[in-house]
């Protein structure tokens, strides 16, 4: 049974309530049809509110004005990210920046380095931008167009998929980087997210419904009937490792089922492990990874009120994201007597920048290399789960810290609030969950965009999820 948090403790049974009222309907009935109104206002009160506190419902949770305004004005800060550091003719999105604006110097190791994954979230903050907007319909166009051209007609690709890292200006392969499939499918996230947003552009609609169909699925199962690679390397070949367990591959998988040129066997979908965690009577679906495994699956993919209907399956995904979140807060509260500046509404550990350089951390359970960091983008990208304890946190994090970690493009990737360390930098895929984790609650509209398309439908139906 997975735990669902309930503030005022669970309800009572229905007859017992039938009984009070015949109690009190023989006692007082002249004071019964007041009763029985108070009893269904406060019963109704009860529901919304343990609705909100589950993440079942989060448009449940309403915020103030001040809060929205704080939410666009993060949001605004983080397109910008994208808007300023993608190459125009390109679109190719830098990896990271400095959070002051100034791009990384010559002879940097991030010197002009772009990220595909990080390009599909420049896409998908292109039609939030233009939605509320922050530029033109047009000039939001313009820049999808030039993006989408590069990938479909002037990029390098095997049989479809992309390199992980390239150079923003030519498109050169770095950093000896992997054809690779997860970012591959964080690019497509936005392909095909633009293709719906902007629906009305036929150039748009035939670049994006180019670049998904020339992609060949099957080739990175690399021999196995259902689990497919990591990635490809022209030196190697195929990478040994293989997406099989709980990960931010569920997207990848769900897109390769839903292909409509080079799919894979819808059974896919239930050939990856999943392993069950129970943390201070949280109980869900993960893998020993960080937190972001479960907000990079979903950022475009809609599971709510969804969940598996297959023989010995049926969990509903976003619920267990709810759960994983929750979880993870309880882990960074159990270390705050060895790191005081962990609390109630200062909590992130996940895949960051630190004082130590990039780090991967899982909590729980908690990486024993840990130190104190906060990566506020975890809360951020949380908000699509958890806002009750997401925007409490944000809101507090910018109040104690926003002076020194709070700049152009929004929150830095990290800061450590035990030692002062502040991170300089930015890096795109975090600023994209952020946008989009903000979006989808504020909106919806990126799960909606992308939810559009009839591929990502049948996806979901082939793997009987619903």
């Amino acid at each position: 049974m997975q735990r669902v948090l309930r503030p005022f403790g669970r309800m009572p049974p229905r007859w017992t309530a039938f009984r009070q009222v015949k109690f009190l309907e023989m006692k007082f009935s002249k004071y019964l049809s007041f009763f029985i109104l108070i009893t269904a206002i406060l019963f109704a009160q009860a529901a919304v509110f343990s609705q909100t506190k589950s993440g079942a419902e989060f448009t449940k949770f309403k915020i103030s004005k001040e809060d929205d305004a704080f939410l666009e004005d993060l949001s605004k800060r983080s397109f910008m990210f994208f808007w300023e550091n993608a190459d125009p003719k390109t679109g190719l999105m830098l990896d990271r920046a400095k959070t002051d604006g100034s791009g990384m110097p010559k002879g940097h190791p991030s010197y002009n380095i772009a990220s595909s994954a990080a390009t599909g979230f420049a896409l998908t903050s292109y039609c939030i931008a233009a939605d509320r907007k922050w530029i033109t319909t047009e000039e939001a166009k313009t820049r999808t167009r030039n993006t989408l051209d590069y990938y479909a007609n002037r990029s390098f690709h095997k049989n479809g998929w992309f390199y992980h890292w390239l150079d923003r200006e030519t498109g050169e392969r770095r950093w000896n980087s992997e054809i690779s499939s997860i970012d591959t499918a964080l690019l497509l996230g936005g392909i095909l997210s633009v293709r719906q947003c902007f629906a009305n552009d036929k150039e748009i609609v035939d670049l994006a419904t180019q670049i998904y169909n020339r992609i060949d699925f099957q080739w990175m199962l690399d021999g196995d009937k259902y689990l497919l690679s990591h990635g490809w390397k022209p030196e190697t070949g195929f990478l040994k490792h293989r997406w099989h367990d709980y990960s931010e591959s569920s997207s990848l998988y769900l897109l390769a089922i839903g292909s409509p040129t080079k799919p894979i066997s819808p059974q896919s979908w239930y050939k990856w492990e999943r392993q069950r965690v129970d943390y201070a009577g949280y109980k869900y679906i993960s893998a020993k990874a960080p937190i972001f495994v479960h907000q990079y699956s979903q950022g475009w993919f809609d599971f709510r009120n969804k969940r598996e209907r297959n023989k010995g399956f049926s969990t509903d995904y976003h619920q267990n994201s709810v759960i994983a979140t929750r979880a993870h807060k309880a882990c960074n509260l159990s270390l705050k007597d060895k790191f005081p500046g962990y609390s109630e509404n200062v909590w992130g550990i996940t895949a960051m920048d630190s004082s130590k350089g990039y780090v991967v951390w899982d909590c729980p359970p908690a990486a024993p290399e840990i130190d104190g960091t906060v990566a506020p983008y975890t809360a951020a990208a949380s908000m699509m789960f958890t806002p009750d304890i997401a925007l409490s946190a944000l809101k507090e994090m910018k109040a104690k810290y926003g002076d020194k970690i709070y700049g152009r493009y929004g929150f830095a990737d990290a800061f450590n609030p035990n030692t002062g360390w502040v991170d300089s930098e930015v890096l795109g895929i975090d600023v994209g969950i952020q946008l989009i984790g903000i979006e989808n609650f504020r909106s919806g509209n990126v799960w909606k965009w992308f939810m559009a398309n009839a591929e990502a439908k049948n996806a979901l139906k082939l793997a009987k999820i619903k």
